[in-house]
């Protein structure tokens, strides 16, 4: 059997000899990058103050204060945040600093292989497990609310990215994985037919020498379990939270094409930075938490800190569920998003620019929108849409008219992917957008030797089956199944 990596699982041993290229797979690098060259402010006729008011304004005009359906599930704008922070962070970059990308470390695992969840394992990260005959359970629950995360004394919780504790839905999104794990590990401890087809599915396109090789017997039941549902979040990323947002014939084009070469990088800043931020366009003004309840903006119920038990959401009012109430929806993507999120409640100092000599007051620095196009084009100044545009031959679309007035001949990538989702892809990412988004996720997925698309003619397991996405089953599947779930007094936390 191989010597272990210090704190590592024998498993994610192997996932990280795959995506650093010492296997069967080409290397992942651990920073970001650039897809296309660095494109500088170019000031003429203006100041840098003008080049901030204009974007000030194009922000502002994008608050919607009333909610606008789109074809997607409300919950779906929080997986998608989750998925997100289960790729991505970005704890080097300051906003408004110019940055060379490749200097900046990624510290999640550019796969999708739900650390923010598990973190290293067990052995590396003992404080997300319970212990004794639960140490390979995640710790969940409090006492004054088991739906809660788990937490610390402070109130922090337990969990492998503090970030799905921001607000109280993608914290349920977290809840979901957690509590789908420890149901899954209490069925592989019965050893009935469950455990069977979990361990089926674990095995699958991986051969018993290298099963064997990288997973430790002590760990083989925890990794069984573990392997089973990234497999099945990975083809819920693929099959459902991306064409709920992406023009499929760009899903398509991705896994058909190569269009930035094997040797572009994984984790581009134009994904990183602008095409993916495209979820913040898909937050609605308002959510109601219980069917008959009274909606309340996103920030009602804040994030960071203990849950009361009324801020438990009912998952079918974001999920759509058979025989639940109807699912709220997500906004369309397009040059509009929720009013909270241009007035952020947790941000209060200027922030200073000091490449320019600028300053953003409060209440700019308290603007998601403007946050999103100042990154853009002062901190890791990317190619503008239309220039992305031009270099993948899809349609363009104009500069806005908020810009063109003060003489802009180009459109922050950013805000080019949502007038392109609005005037070309029915609500939906489309264009360079939409490809750069598929083309990101289609190169995680292949690059990737243990995911779903290396394993000929996966199919979701059939205890999912019943509801209206694959995703929707796991949900229904734990409310189903629930009681059965062991040591869930012992794992609770704070």
């Amino acid at each position: 059997m191989t010597g272990t990596h210090h704190g590592l699982t024998r498993l994610d041993q192997l996932v990280k000899t795959c995506i650093h290229g010492e296997g069967p797979s080409r290397p992942f690098a651990q920073t970001f990058g650039r897809l296309f060259p660095a494109n500088p402010v170019k000031i003429k006729n203006i100041t840098h103050k003008d080049v901030i008011h204009a974007l000030d304004h194009l922000a502002s005009d994008m608050a919607a204060t009333e909610n606008t359906d789109g074809p997607a599930d409300a919950g779906m704008t929080f997986l998608g945040q989750f998925v997100d922070h289960d790729i991505t962070l970005d704890a080097t970059s300051a906003l408004g600093s110019r940055i060379d990308p490749a200097t900046i470390a990624n510290i999640r695992t550019p796969s999708l292989d739900l650390d923010c969840v598990y973190g290293a394992g067990p052995e590396a990260s003992p404080h997300l497990y319970g212990s004794g005959d639960a140490e390979h359970f995640l710790v969940f629950g409090r006492k004054d609310n088991p739906r809660d995360l788990a937490r610390t004394c402070a109130g922090k919780a337990l969990i492998g990215d503090p970030r799905n504790d921001e607000n109280i839905i993608v914290a349920q999104v977290q809840g979901i994985f957690i509590e789908l794990h420890n149901l899954l590990m209490s069925k592989h401890v019965e050893n009935g037919s469950t455990a069977n087809d979990i361990v089926a599915c674990a095995h699958h396109g991986m051969s018993d020498d290298i099963w064997h090789a990288h997973v430790h017997p002590k760990l083989s039941g925890f990794e069984e379990v573990r392997r089973f549902i990234r497999l099945h979040y990975q083809w819920c990323v693929w099959n459902e939270l991306l064409p709920a947002f992406v023009d499929q014939a760009c899903l398509d084009w991705a896994l058909r094409e190569e269009a930035f070469g094997w040797n572009a990088p994984v984790m581009p800043v134009e994904f990183s930075g602008a095409c993916y931020r495209f979820g913040h366009a898909t937050t609605q003004f308002k959510y109601a938490l219980h069917k008959g309840g009274e909606a309340k903006g996103l920030f009602a119920l804040p994030g960071f800190g203990p849950r009361p038990v009324d801020g438990n959401i009912e998952l079918g009012m974001y999920f759509q569920l058979n025989g639940g109430p109807a699912s709220q929806k997500a906004r369309p993507v397009g040059p509009k998003m929720g009013a909270p999120l241009l007035n952020l409640p947790f941000v209060h100092n200027e922030i200073e620019l000091p490449d320019i000599e600028e300053t953003l007051t409060v209440e700019q620095a308290r603007n998601l929108a403007l946050r999103n196009m100042i990154r853009d084009r002062y901190t890791y100044q990317l190619a503008s849409g239309q220039h992305v545009a031009a270099r993948l031959g899809t349609p363009t679309v104009p500069v806005p008219e908020q810009l063109a007035a003060k003489g802009f001949t180009r459109t922050p990538l950013w805000f080019y992917s949502l007038q392109e989702a609005e005037t070309h892809g029915g609500g939906k990412l489309t264009g360079a957008g939409g490809r750069i988004v598929a083309s990101v996720f289609a190169n995680l997925l292949k690059r990737d030797s243990t995911t779903f698309l290396h394993i000929p003619h996966f199919k979701p397991w059939s205890g999912f089956d019943g509801q209206p996405s694959v995703f929707a089953g796991m949900i229904d599947y734990i409310e189903a199944n629930r009681a059965h779930m062991k040591h869930t007094d012992a794992l609770q936390c704070g």
